[in-house]
Protein backbone atom coordinates (compact mmCIF):
# COMPACT_ATOMS: atom_id res chain seq x y z
CA UNK A 1 0.00 0.00 0.00
CA UNK A 2 1.36 3.02 -0.80
CA UNK A 3 1.04 6.19 1.65
CA UNK A 4 -0.39 9.56 -0.44
CA UNK A 5 1.97 12.63 0.80
CA UNK A 6 -0.20 14.79 -1.13
CA UNK A 7 -2.43 16.17 1.29
CA UNK A 8 -1.13 18.11 3.66
CA UNK A 9 -1.92 19.79 7.04
CA UNK A 10 -2.95 23.06 7.80
CA UNK A 11 -0.73 25.32 10.01
CA UNK A 12 -2.49 27.40 12.37
CA UNK A 13 -5.56 25.76 12.01
CA UNK A 14 -8.06 25.08 14.83
CA UNK A 15 -8.71 21.50 13.73
CA UNK A 16 -9.33 19.65 16.88
CA UNK A 17 -6.84 16.99 17.99
CA UNK A 18 -9.39 14.13 18.21
CA UNK A 19 -12.40 13.57 16.11
CA UNK A 20 -15.12 12.03 17.17
CA UNK A 21 -15.85 8.62 16.27
CA UNK A 22 -19.90 9.16 15.80
CA UNK A 23 -22.44 8.27 18.85
CA UNK A 24 -21.93 5.85 20.71
CA UNK A 25 -23.59 2.79 20.55
CA UNK A 26 -26.76 1.84 23.25
CA UNK A 27 -26.42 -0.43 26.05
CA UNK A 28 -28.50 -3.20 24.05
CA UNK A 29 -26.24 -2.78 20.94
CA UNK A 30 -25.45 -5.82 19.01
CA UNK A 31 -21.80 -4.05 18.53
CA UNK A 32 -21.39 -3.47 22.15
CA UNK A 33 -22.48 -6.82 23.55
CA UNK A 34 -20.58 -8.60 20.83
CA UNK A 35 -17.18 -6.31 21.59
CA UNK A 36 -17.83 -7.93 25.42
CA UNK A 37 -18.88 -11.27 25.00
CA UNK A 38 -15.60 -13.13 24.98
CA UNK A 39 -15.15 -17.27 25.83
CA UNK A 40 -12.80 -19.48 25.97
CA UNK A 41 -12.94 -22.84 24.09
CA UNK A 42 -13.11 -25.85 26.01
CA UNK A 43 -10.13 -26.79 25.31
CA UNK A 44 -8.34 -24.07 26.48
CA UNK A 45 -10.22 -24.30 29.51
CA UNK A 46 -9.02 -28.24 29.81
CA UNK A 47 -5.27 -26.31 29.28
CA UNK A 48 -5.49 -24.53 32.11
CA UNK A 49 -7.37 -26.71 34.62
CA UNK A 50 -4.46 -29.61 34.17
CA UNK A 51 -1.92 -27.14 34.37
CA UNK A 52 0.17 -28.26 31.41
CA UNK A 53 1.58 -26.03 28.74
CA UNK A 54 4.87 -25.06 27.67
CA UNK A 55 7.09 -25.61 30.08
CA UNK A 56 9.13 -21.97 31.76
CA UNK A 57 12.24 -22.59 33.12
CA UNK A 58 12.06 -19.56 35.15
CA UNK A 59 16.36 -20.07 36.04
CA UNK A 60 16.85 -18.96 32.05
CA UNK A 61 14.39 -16.59 31.99
CA UNK A 62 16.65 -14.30 35.20
CA UNK A 63 19.74 -15.31 33.14
CA UNK A 64 18.33 -13.23 29.86
CA UNK A 65 16.77 -10.88 31.88
CA UNK A 66 20.37 -10.87 33.48
CA UNK A 67 22.66 -10.07 30.40
CA UNK A 68 20.11 -7.78 29.08
CA UNK A 69 20.07 -5.57 31.82
CA UNK A 70 24.21 -5.77 31.69
CA UNK A 71 23.91 -5.24 28.01
CA UNK A 72 25.67 -8.20 27.15
CA UNK A 73 22.65 -10.38 25.65
CA UNK A 74 23.07 -11.21 21.94
CA UNK A 75 20.86 -12.17 19.19
CA UNK A 76 22.21 -14.69 16.83
CA UNK A 77 20.31 -13.43 13.81
CA UNK A 78 21.42 -16.89 11.54
CA UNK A 79 20.04 -19.39 14.08
CA UNK A 80 16.54 -17.48 13.94
CA UNK A 81 16.59 -16.80 10.30
CA UNK A 82 17.59 -21.06 9.92
CA UNK A 83 14.83 -21.73 12.40
CA UNK A 84 12.32 -19.78 10.63
CA UNK A 85 13.26 -21.12 7.25
CA UNK A 86 12.90 -24.85 8.90
CA UNK A 87 9.30 -23.93 9.68
CA UNK A 88 8.51 -22.43 6.85
CA UNK A 89 9.48 -25.38 4.73
CA UNK A 90 7.68 -27.72 7.53
CA UNK A 91 4.60 -25.72 6.95
CA UNK A 92 4.84 -25.79 2.72
CA UNK A 93 5.31 -29.18 3.21
CA UNK A 94 2.58 -30.21 5.51
CA UNK A 95 0.36 -28.07 2.86
CA UNK A 96 1.32 -29.58 -0.20
CA UNK A 97 0.36 -33.75 1.54
CA UNK A 98 -3.10 -32.61 2.19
Amino acid sequence: MKIDNSIKPATGSSVPATRSRGPEPAAGDAKSSAAADVRLSGISSQIKASGEGMPIDAARISEIKQAISEGRFTINAGAIADRLISTARELVNTKQQS
